[in-house]
């Protein structure tokens, strides 16, 4: 059925679920699984013309921060895939945003199935699904499979 699962995460307890739902869903159907965690670019607050997005994601601490906390977000879903029999393919995309960078990657990729929670931190972005999930969901031909 599905032979790609492309499992997007943002480390919250909500996007755990998620990330549960599909390892053991891979494991059940011997697919491949890809675990992604997105750091969207630094919003600022200001407009990005005047440059100020460019200089706070070029300091070093900022960077190093952001990648230690995608380090254990996917060393976390690395341990849930051993618990459920899975090896995931771990991918941390920097600096784009969430929706589209899972969109362009399970194209990319050639995933046939996107599991992911109906919203994470962003939750007050939308009521019901979260602004993530409802844009992924926009915007992707591939099924995606929502966990509340």
């Amino acid at each position: 059925m599905y032979r790609h699962i492309l499992i997007a995460t943002d480390g919250s307890e909500r996007a755990s679920k998620g990330v549960q739902h599909g390892l053991e869903l891979a494991a059940r159907l011997q697919a491949q699984a890809t675990v992604l965690t997105v750091s969207e670019p630094i919003n600022t607050g200001f407009d990005d013309a005047l440059g100020w997005s460019a200089v706070a994601t070029s300091l070093p601490d900022f960077q190093n921060a952001r990648n230690e906390a995608a380090r254990k977000v996917l060393d976390a879903a690395a341990a849930e895939g051993a618990q459920a029999g899975v090896t995931p393919q771990l991918l941390h995309v920097a600096d784009r945003y969430a929706a589209e960078t899972i969109v362009d990657t399970a194209e990319r990729q050639g995933c046939d199935l996107i599991v992911m929670a109906s919203h994470g931190r962003r939750a007050l972005g939308r009521l019901l699904l979260g602004s993530q999930t409802s844009e992924v969901l926009a915007r992707c031909g591939v099924p995606v499979l929502v966990i509340r």
